[in-house]
């Protein structure tokens, strides 16, 4: 008798320390999520730039079925918002106080990583085969390797799951494992309703423009330039609605920089353009083989180079949006 109760007892603890091994808690969620038509996450996000911070407020709605995204992204020290749509009339990155759209022509999401998206993360844990788990304090937490292309010191990531497999936290690490993005996961909500004009462009512009300024009275510079390249030439050109400045830069590394005042439209504008959606610390852009703009500070920022790489050209990049976001 003593060794059937002993015999059971053994049983037990071999089923619950089953639950928490990688196999079977990776099958439950993966099942979770095969098993919906889509997800609605709400999160805030935060990037880190060397001693500045910015966080966002982010919502994530996905439509399986049709496979269409729609992810808001609200900068909280501004409340400056944009909003990545994908539906079957392509890819969009929409700016509502600038009342204007970029209509890309992109794989996106597919071809990377993306930490706002569930289901990214599910298939960066299935297709890293060297991924590394752990159960610890009531947690699930996997280690996995990443793949963002436009920029290659994003190595590595966590993910951690509560005890009831809940989707909780994702941090993106460097190569020398500090923390660039993390992501901290407040609800998912699975097979949620969506109305039918959910995913529809036209249907989220809900226009609160921004002021307009007709002058740049300070240039905003890179703090970063690479080693052996300067500014060589600065011109002030007058626009219709304001003013641009465009700068030259020389050097081994040279490249060619325009800032200008924000073009608010008047009417709803969809811009078709080359390249794909980018995040950068304080804003979405817009990256291509060999240039990257964006929005910050009530300023778009254009930055062009044939020498350097993209890794190169984020790196100015944000050089300069530390600076230009305090504006």
């Amino acid at each position: 008798m003593k060794k059937i109760i002993i015999l059971l007892i053994m049983c037990l603890l071999v089923v619950g320390c089953g639950k928490n091994t990688e196999t079977y808690v990776t099958k439950r969620i993966n099942k979770k999520y095969d098993k919906s038509t889509g997800y609605k996450l709400n999160g805030e996000l935060e990037i880190n730039n060397n001693d500045e911070v910015y966080n966002y407020d982010v919502t994530v709605s996905y439509d399986k079925k049709n496979d269409y995204y729609k992810i808001s992204i609200i900068n909280k020290s501004n409340d400056f918002k944009q909003m990545i749509i994908k539906n079957e009339d392509g890819v969009f990155l929409f700016t509502p106080s600038l009342n204007k759209s970029f209509k890309f022509n992109s794989k996106w999401p597919y071809n990377n990583s993306q930490i706002y998206l569930y289901d990214t993360i599910i298939n960066d844990i299935k297709n890293d085969n060297n991924k590394k788990y752990d159960y610890k304090n009531n947690k699930h937490i996997y280690y996995t390797k990443v793949n963002y292309p436009n920029n290659s010191k994003l190595s590595k990531q966590k993910i951690v799951f509560d005890k009831n497999d809940n989707l909780k936290l994702i941090s993106v690490y460097d190569n020398d494992d500090r923390v660039c993005m993390q992501l901290s996961v407040e609800k998912v909500e699975f097979s949620p309703r969506f109305g039918k004009n959910h995913f529809k462009l036209d249907n989220n512009v809900d226009i609160k423009k921004s002021e307009k300024t007709m002058s740049i009275d300070d240039v905003v510079y890179p703090v970063f330039l690479p080693s052996g390249t300067k500014l060589v030439e600065e011109k002030r050109v007058n626009k219709d609605n304001g003013e641009r400045v465009i700068m030259t830069y020389d050097g081994e590394k040279n490249f060619l920089l325009v800032e200008e005042t924000v073009d608010v439209f008047g009417d709803f504008t969809v811009i078709p353009c080359s390249g794909e959606p980018f995040q950068l610390m304080d804003t979405i852009g817009v990256m291509t083989d060999n240039s990257l703009s964006w929005t910050s500070g009530n300023r778009d920022f254009y930055i062009v180079s044939d020498v350097m790489d993209k890794d190169e050209l984020v790196e100015i990049a944000q050089s300069i949006v530390g600076v230009s976001s305090l504006k």
